[in-house]
């Protein structure tokens, strides 16, 4: 009775596990509806910039010098729960195999899970909380331009910000490495436009207030990337999770079926016994006989 009794709390116990994961997994399936609504209007964004970018350095071009003069940043986009399967310990390994040709640069951790991974490394530069749901984000984004301006003044004064980016996408399950750098100049020199763009700026600092407001679209995008990308980890881990449970649960239900047939089968033998001892009784009674033991007491002997 009590093996039985055991099992079926822990049945119980495991039945509000699942109903819990379940939760988790639909909560994070209509995050990843919301996110792709956002993500779809960033993307538009990002090339709306992009178009405006190439349009302009089209007639002015020759304004970025060359790519040896950035300073090189790391960031990495982890998450701030858990329940993601390994996505967290995939971009440590892939930041240490990239960092083997590219050392020296400045390292930012993003997201809570990610910077227990990387705590005591000398070589991160600052930690910053990651986001939950898409509404975290902007706030997320202003705390890491906060600790990205606050570099020191010789690498500001090392030349533009070439920032690379260990993050994963929706849909795909290796790390993305994405190097977010200034405007390329155009390929082809002629101007689909036969005037210039009318500014009410001079060329270069127009031209970097522009490269200002295309890394911060760029990393909004990213941000949800890689946010969308963990809830869908999340979904998958959840899910396997619940089948596990499910597998476990049924195993235990099966044995607590067992146990319950062999308490079934004792009680059962139990009343047939005293079925048949108190019906002999009853029997000698109607007879006027008492049963005699086999084997009488020394006393009466």
């Amino acid at each position: 009775m009590s093996r039985r009794r055991d099992l079926e709390t822990r049945i119980h116990s495991l039945n509000d596990i699942r109903e819990i994961m379940n939760a988790m997994k639909n909560l994070s399936l209509m995050e990843t509806h919301r996110l792709a609504r956002f993500l779809d209007t960033q993307r538009r964004v990002v090339a709306s910039i992009e178009s405006a970018a190439d349009d302009f350095l089209r007639f002015h071009p020759g304004l970025f010098g060359s790519e040896s003069d950035c300073r090189d940043v790391h960031l990495l986009v982890g998450s701030e729960r858990g329940f993601c399967g390994d996505f967290n310990e995939s971009l440590v390994r892939a930041l240490y195999r990239y960092r083997e040709a590219a050392q020296g640069a400045a390292l930012i951790a993003v997201g809570g899970k990610l910077a227990a991974k990387l705590a005591g490394d000398p070589r991160v530069t600052d930690f910053v909380s990651g986001p939950s749901v898409v509404e975290e984000v902007d706030p997320v984004l202003s705390r890491l331009l906060d600790r990205m301006n606050r570099l020191s003044p010789a690498d500001v004064r090392a030349g533009p910000l070439r920032l690379t980016v260990f993050h994963h996408d929706p849909g795909k399950d290796g790390v993305e490495i994405s190097v977010l750098k200034p405007f390329r100049e155009p390929e082809s020199r002629a101007a689909p436009l036969a005037w210039p763009p009318l500014l009410t700026l001079r060329p270069r600092p127009f031209l970097i207030g522009l490269a200002e407001q295309y890394l911060v679209a760029l990393l909004h995008e990213l941000l949800y990337r890689s946010l969308m990308a963990e809830n869908q980890r999340r979904m998958q881990h959840m899910d396997s999770a619940v089948r596990r449970l499910e597998r476990t649960s049924a195993d235990l239900l099966r044995g607590r079926n067992v146990l319950r047939q062999e308490e079934i089968t004792e009680e059962i033998e139990v009343i047939m016994l005293s079925v048949g001892v108190s019906g002999e009784v009853r029997a000698n009674r109607r007879t006027g006989r008492w049963i005699q033991p086999a084997h009488p007491p020394d006393a009466l002997c």
